[in-house]
């Protein structure tokens, strides 16, 4: 049910379709040219007016965020998301878990426009503090919903104790993924040796602290 005064987007195949060409449009231009990029070049990048781009968005801001949330929502896509699926049925949680790390990390690393975008926010934010706003407004339980899911149904199943879910998020990505995006950011790279070495230790150092203690 719509709430009197507030404008729903439009809603249905066409509409979505006509979505996902704003939202790669918008996210090939403000790779190439920043946050500065019009609307209206934006609408003709997807074949849209620019009033539609209006209509699914409400603002560039808000357009932004759904730039930004699908782009950090792709690591997650594909292996590694169904290893973080299977983490609940798994008989080895250390070796199922260390499987999910593996391929999320693995995506990170080859998935350069997220660290663009990233480096974009940082890079604009004193110009425009709404992209800071935009970026924390979905915390890290909104950026990646699949991690939230798994450590929840494990945290349900005894399997974890974890009394802080968003704190326990932030530490599996200061683990596993953020040493990847602090040091892409400035153009270097962890071989592939460390990036094993930090997986294993990461993925232990959290089952430690967060998986059941002895009585």
């Amino acid at each position: 049910m719509s709430v009197e005064g507030v404008k729903q987007p439009p809603s249905g195949p066409r509409a979505e379709l006509k979505r996902q060409a704003i939202v790669r449009a918008a996210r090939e231009l403000f790779l190439r040219e920043g946050f500065g990029v019009g609307m209206d070049a934006i609408a003709a990048e997807a074949g849209v007016s620019k009033v539609t781009v209006y209509n699914h968005f409400g603002s560039k801001e808000a357009l932004f965020t759904a730039v930004i949330t699908g782009a950090l929502d792709e690591p997650l896509a594909g292996d590694a998301s169904a290893a973080l699926e299977h983490l609940a049925e798994a008989e080895d949680l250390r070796e199922a878990l260390l499987e999910a790390a593996r391929s999320w990390v693995r995506s990170v690393r080859t998935n350069d426009d997220v660290v663009a975008l990233r480096n974009l926010v940082a890079a604009e934010a004193h110009r425009f503090p709404e992209l800071g706003r935009a970026w924390r407004h979905h915390g890290p339980e909104g950026h990646h919903p699949a991690v939230a899911a798994a450590l929840r149904t494990l945290t349900d199943q005894g399997r974890l104790v974890i009394p802080d879910l968003e704190t326990a998020i932030i530490q599996l990505y200061a683990l596993l993924v953020f040493p990847h995006m602090v040091f892409g950011s400035y153009a270097t790279h962890i071989d592939d040796d460390l990036t094993d070495r930090l997986i294993t230790s990461g993925v232990d150092m959290f089952l430690g602290h967060y998986g059941p203690q002895p009585a």
